[in-house]
This record gives C-alpha cells, structure tokens and sequence, in this order.
C-alpha cells in the first residue's frame, strides 16, 4: 500500500519516495495542480486501484497509469525558447474560449516532442520569451522567487517619467498593499510622450510591469519580455520554438542548484 504523510495515530510517514504529484510532474504528465484535478476526477490510479489524494507517496511510477494507460519513464529534461505573440492565454485551456500557447505550439513544436509546461507565465496581451520544459522539476525550481533569476522586459509606454524616476525602482515599492521588490529600470528612447523603457525585476508578480509602470502615470502600449536568466529571444520568429541544448540545459540546472544551496 502506497504511504500517506501523516498516517493517523502515529508520526510523519518515512520518506522512502516522493509524492505522486511531484513525480508524474517531473515525468512531464502534468503540472502539480493539473496532477491533483486528476486525481480528484479519478483518472490515476495504482495497479489498478483508483487514487484518492495526491499525499500518496510512491519511490517510483511502477504500476501506475493516467486514463488507463501506463506512465512512461521519465525522459531527460528539455527545454524550449518560445516567442509567444500576444493574445494567447499561458494555461491549458481557457473557460472563456480563448486561444492558449498551446493552440501556437501544435505548429511550433518539433514532431515527437513529450507534453511541455510553461515556466512562469505571460499574461494575454504580454509577449515575447516564454520558456517551455517536460520536467516538472526544473518548471518549479525556475520559478521559486527563492531562485531570484532575473527576467528583463521592454516596455513601450505612453505618458512622462524621468530616468530619476525610474532609477528609485530599484528600492522597490508597494502598490495598493502589494510589496514589489528593488526593479532595475533605464529609459531606452523617447519620441515625444512615447518612450522604450528597459525593466530587469526577479520576483515576476501578476502584472508586476504594467502595475509599476501605471503607478508612475505611464500607459503601456507594447511589453514584450526579452530575456529569463541566461535565456534570451533574441531573433527567434514570433510563434516559433527552438530548443535549448542538452549541454546548456544541464549547465543551467547545476547552476540553478548552486545558487540555490547558497
């Protein structure tokens, strides 16, 4: 029988394993929320015994199926450059009826290639770099504000600001009770009241940019993200995909684990 945490009646259960969201996640199944929606609509089971709680843990994926059918080995982390165009929702399916990345990425992907999970996300009318991984793993340890990698931005505004002004974001700031963190932010060009301003933040809250950038009486017209760490857009086609290297991926994660024992 799989173990539970918390048996009643008794102490933490031994961790000889990890929870089955956590691994179906890094086999590139499904996000850890998705996992746990589809535990509850009781599509995984066990050896043939339906799952109740996504607390299960498991030492492997050995005997376990999703919608009847086993789970594959995990494959080796791959990661992949995005240059989402703006007007697709970063989720798997939108209760409005609106396109999603994946609705592009049908296209985009190469043929063959495993179920991919978007790191972090772009809001609908946001484009520019979105990352794309099958591990589940490497998704969470991206986006922990913990692992403070940087994502830079432009932003096409409308309205005035000062270099000053902007330059005092990197104190951070908060905005109708919301803590926003120190923000590295120059002022590219200006014509007129038009004006490309550069912004480099690490925390990535919902709408951070565009909240900032107002509460300094700015209008943004174009916010593009142009880089996430290491990783940037460069000259990639708008809709279209490239994979990361195998070489680079695998540098990236041990640096990501360094910087994050610190």
């Amino acid at each position: 029988m799989p173990q539970n945490d918390t048996p009643k009646g008794h102490g933490p259960a031994p961790r000889d394993g990890e929870r089955i969201a956590k691994l179906l996640a890094r086999a590139g199944v499904a996000s850890r929320r998705e996992v746990e929606r589809m535990i509850a609509d009781g599509r995984i089971a066990l050896d043939g015994n339906v799952l109740e709680t996504p607390a299960t843990i498991l030492p492997d994926l050995k005997g376990v199926t999703v919608d009847g059918r086993p789970v594959a080995r995990a494959e080796a982390a791959r990661l992949f450059r995005f240059h989402k165009p703006s007007g697709l929702i970063t989720a798997e399916r939108d209760p409005a009826g609106r396109p999603t990345i994946y609705t592009a990425l049908r296209n985009a992907l190469p043929k063959g290639t495993p179920r991919v999970m978007p790191i972090g996300r772009l809001d609908l009318n946001t484009e520019g770099l979105l990352l794309l991984t099958n591990d589940g793993g490497l998704k969470r340890a991206m986006e922990l504000p913990a692992s403070g990698i940087p994502r830079t931005y432009r932003a096409r505004a409308h309205g005035d600001v000062t270099q000053s002004q902007l330059e005092d974001l990197i104190d951070g700031l908060t905005i109708d009770g919301i803590r926003y963190g120190p923000i590295d932010a120059h002022l590219e060009r200006r014509t007129g009241r038009n004006q490309w301003i550069e912004l480099t933040l690490t925390e990535g809250k919902n709408r951070e940019v565009r909240r900032v950038l107002e509460h300094l009486g700015l209008k943004v017209s174009r916010l593009l993200r142009t880089a996430y760490g290491s990783f940037l857009l460069g000259d990639l086609p708008r809709g279209a995909t490239e994979e990361v290297r195998q070489v680079d991926v695998e540098r990236f994660r041990k640096q990501l684990a360094r910087e994050t024992r610190k």
